[in-house]
C-alpha cells in the first residue's frame, strides 16, 4: 500500500521505536498522529513532522477513540496503526524470599502491552472500514503490533511482560482473519534487543549493552530504532504480507537468564 497520502497513528510514537515509525511514515508522505502520554516531547516531534500530538493512555477506551477520530480527521484516509506503547516489567513468579508476584503490577503490564494494543487495533480497524477501498483488492488499511522475542522465549522474570507480548503474537493470526473482512491487514513484529534511549548512557550503558550483544548471532550488536522503523514500512507496502509475526532480532534466542 502506498504510504503517500495517508494519516497513520502511531501509539508511543514520543520516543524509542514509535518515534523513529513516525519519522519513518511521515518522510514516506503520510500524515501522523503521535499518540502519547509525554505531552511535551509528544507535540515536539508532531511539530516537526507536520503531524499532530494526541494524549493517549492506550489502555483507555475514550483517550484511543479521540485519537483515533483525530487521525480520521487530518484530511486524508486513515490507512495505517502502528502499536509501539508498552512497559517493561521485571519481576520472578515467587521471588527469593518467598514473596508471590505482585498481581497488581501484573495487571498493569497487560493492561498497557497487550490490552492497548487490541485497543488500538481495534478502534482503528473501525474507522478503516468507513474509508474507501484503496485498490483493486479492496484494501482500506494495514495494523502493525509490537510483540517481543520475549513473548516466545522469555527469560527468568519476565512472565508479565512475556504473557502480554505472547497475548500479542497469539491474536495476530484471529485478528487478520476477522479484519480481511474489511480489507485490512494485521501484522506483528516481534523486536530482540533494540538500543533505544530506555539503556541510558555513560560506561555503565555501554557495558550492559555489551553484555546484552554477546547471543546475538549476526550482526553483532543491537538493532536500531530506525531499523525496526523500515521494517515497519515493508510490512505496510507489501499488500501480501498478513498475518505474519516477524521476528526482528538479529538471530537471538534467548537462554533462560
Amino acid at each position: 500500500m502506498d504510504i503517500n497520502g495517508t494519516a497513520a497513528i502511531i501509539s508511543g510514537a514520543a520516543s524509542g521505536l514509535g518515534e523513529a515509525t513516525a519519522r519513518e511514515l511521515a518522510g514516506a508522505g503520510a500524515r501522523v498522529v503521535v499518540a502519547d502520554l509525554n505531552e511535551e516531547r509528544g507535540k515536539a516531534i508532531a511539530n516537526e513532522l507536520g503531524g499532530l500530538f494526541a494524549r493517549t493512555d492506550v489502555s483507555d477506551e475514550q483517550s484511543v477513540q479521540a485519537a483515533v477520530e483525530a487521525a480520521a480527521g487530518l484530511g486524508a484516509p486513515l490507512r495505517v496503526a502502528v502499536s509501539c506503547a508498552g512497559i517493561g516489567w521485571a519481576a520472578r513468579t515467587v521471588a527469593r524470599d518467598g514473596t508471590p508476584h505482585d498481581l497488581a503490577a501484573y495487571r498493569r503490564v497487560i493492561d498497557i502491552n497487550l490490552i492497548g494494543t487490541f485497543n488500538l487495533l481495534r478502534i482503528a480497524a473501525a474507522a478503516m472500514a468507513r474509508t474507501e477501498p484503496v485498490d483493486a483488492d479492496g484494501q482500506r488499511g494495514v495494523i502493525i503490533n509490537t510483540a517481543s522475542v520475549a513473548g516466545i522465549e522469555g527469560q527468568t522474570g519476565q512472565v508479565a511482560y512475556s504473557a502480554s507480548k505472547g497475548g500479542i503474537i497469539g491474536m495476530t493470526v484471529p485478528a487478520a482473519r476477522d479484519l480481511a473482512a474489511i480489507g485490512a491487514r494485521v501484522n506483528t513484529i516481534a523486536p530482540g534487543i533494540i538500543d533505544t534511549p530506555i539503556y541510558g548512557t555513560g560506561e555503565a550503558s555501554e557495558e550492559f549493552k555489551a553484555r546484552l550483544i554477546m547471543p546475538v548471532a549476526f550482526p553483532k550488536r543491537l538493532g536500531t530504532a530506525a531499523e525496526f522503523a523500515r521494517l515497519v514500512r515493508s510490512l505496510i507496502e507489501n499488500d501480501y504480507m498478513n498475518a505474519e509475526v516477524v521476528r526482528f532480532d538479529g538471530g537471538i534466542r534467548f537462554q533462560p537468564k
